[in-house]
């Protein structure tokens, strides 16, 4: 009896960090790839519903794009120019961390500060991320407010 009881446990403990790992892989899979900023929006951190103020991309800002690989590398590319004369101004490169329990991200790169996020909408086509590390306070409220990143594919 004792040894199917410990069976049991380890089966279940097994089944438990697979299904962990499964979820991390699945979640990854649905990041990887090129994501364009849609919209970003600042939120109220007194409520976390109040939009305080909306920015949708135009002209080649409307190009610029994140990039995300199931190796944990990602990279962020920035267009600038007029009209259709859109070229490459920068490209950012670095790694991340992504814990699928939590829904924590954390982007590094390159010479630059970490930045914390965490995800609130991951589909095939839509990202929404909620900005949780050097937030300030946009509405004179003294509470710190919330950036939204919304991408598309």
């Amino acid at each position: 009896m004792k040894k199917q009881l410990l069976l049991f446990a380890f089966s279940a403990l097994t089944l438990a960090s697979c299904e962990d790992e499964d979820t991390q892989a699945y979640e990854m899979d649905m990041m990887k790839g090129d994501w364009k900023i849609s919209k970003t929006e600042t939120i109220s951190g007194k409520d976390d519903k109040t939009v305080i103020d909306t920015y949708t991309p135009t002209g080649c800002e409307a190009k610029n794009n994140a990039y995300f690989s199931t190796d944990y590398s990602t990279s962020y590319t920035e267009y600038s120019g007029t009209g259709a004369d859109c070229q490459v101004a920068a490209v950012s490169a670095g790694t991340y961390e992504y814990n699928s329990e939590t829904k924590d991200l954390t982007i590094k790169y390159k010479n630059e500060s970490p930045m914390k996020f965490k995800m609130v909408i991951l589909t095939s086509s839509e990202m929404r991320m909620k900005q949780t590390s050097d937030n300030i306070d946009m509405n004179g409220d003294t509470i710190p407010d919330a950036i939204y990143v919304s991408y598309k594919r």
